[in-house]
């Protein structure tokens, strides 16, 4: 693993040292928080008027291929623990084609208000005609007539705001049609999460976000001044990667502190794996 030492201070004041030594072995302060913050907050995402709550339900622990450590448990046991979760306040379920989750995501919100849950999913389509059609397929596959959050997937290309002009138009009719409520992008390159915050179409981003850098687009230091623009253009900038992709698994208090002080997520996602390290995480949110 490589080594490495940052000693970098964020632009919310967070102070933060990485000293060159192996990732499970970083030391970095973990702030103290100035207000008390639940899982099930209700916050609005942006500007794009969406309300839902702060911590997402993710379904894509490793994620490839149509299978996730979530889907892993079928469809009645991931749909009874994201019931559980809703039922915990949790209303915003993050799914993606390529998790596989849609038929348990449906199956969940079968027995909730379709208006209390916010949907978002994503998709690899790279040409119009493939995302109309994921589109319609999404939408039967969730059993809703509307998705509240569709994001392009997985971005690398700094300059996919032009390559991609097709398929960003075709989720912009969908809005106007009402087919879907926001739009947005996941970023998995600094190149391409630069371009999200300069385009003005992104009105959602799915941001890697943890204070040691793991499967990140670049360290924090560099990545937080991108986030911070996006939040104040009105871009709703929503967490993941905030456990490190399990790296972060044995100092979970201390990465939580972390996402919940930067002032930049509207919101962030976790993918628990059963009912226990569901419930444990909405015990240390609250405790943080």
């Amino acid at each position: 693993m490589k080594r490495r030492e940052f000693i970098t201070t964020s632009a919310y004041g967070i102070g933060a040292a990485w000293l060159g030594t192996k990732l499970s072995r970083y030391a970095w302060a973990a702030p103290e928080l100035t207000k008390k913050f639940t899982a099930s907050d209700t916050v609005v995402l942006g500007n794009t008027g969406i309300h839902t709550s702060r911590l997402a339900m993710g379904t894509g622990t490793v994620g490839v291929g149509h299978h996730s450590h979530q889907t892993a448990l079928g469809v009645k046991g991931l749909s009874d623990m994201l019931l559980n979760g809703y039922d915990h306040g949790l209303h915003f379920f993050d799914a993606a084609d390529s998790y596989g989750s849609h038929p348990h995501v449906a199956e969940a919100l079968k027995h909730v208000p379709r208006d209390k849950a916010t949907v978002l999913t994503k998709s690899w389509a790279r040409d119009p005609a493939g995302m109309r059609a994921d589109l319609d397929r999404f939408r039967k596959e969730l059993g809703v007539d509307y998705i509240d959050i569709f994001l392009m997937h997985c971005l690398t290309e700094g300059d996919w705001t032009e390559r991609y002009k097709g398929v960003m138009g075709v989720l912009s009719e969908a809005k106007q049609k009402g087919i879907i409520r926001a739009h947005g992008c996941s970023c998995h390159s600094i190149e391409a999460l630069r371009a999200a915050a300069a385009s003005p179409w992104v009105e959602v981003d799915l941001a890697r976000i943890n204070p040691i850098g793991a499967q990140m687009d670049a360290d924090p230091a560099t990545v937080i001044p991108v986030l911070k623009q996006m939040k104040a253009s009105g871009k709703a900038v929503v967490g993941m990667k905030i456990l490190g992709a399990g790296q972060l698994r044995d100092r979970q208090d201390e990465a939580i502190k972390y996402a919940l002080s930067l002032g930049i997520l509207d919101a962030f996602t976790i993918g628990a794996e059963n009912r226990s390290e569901q419930e444990d995480l909405i015990r240390r949110i609250a405790a943080a």
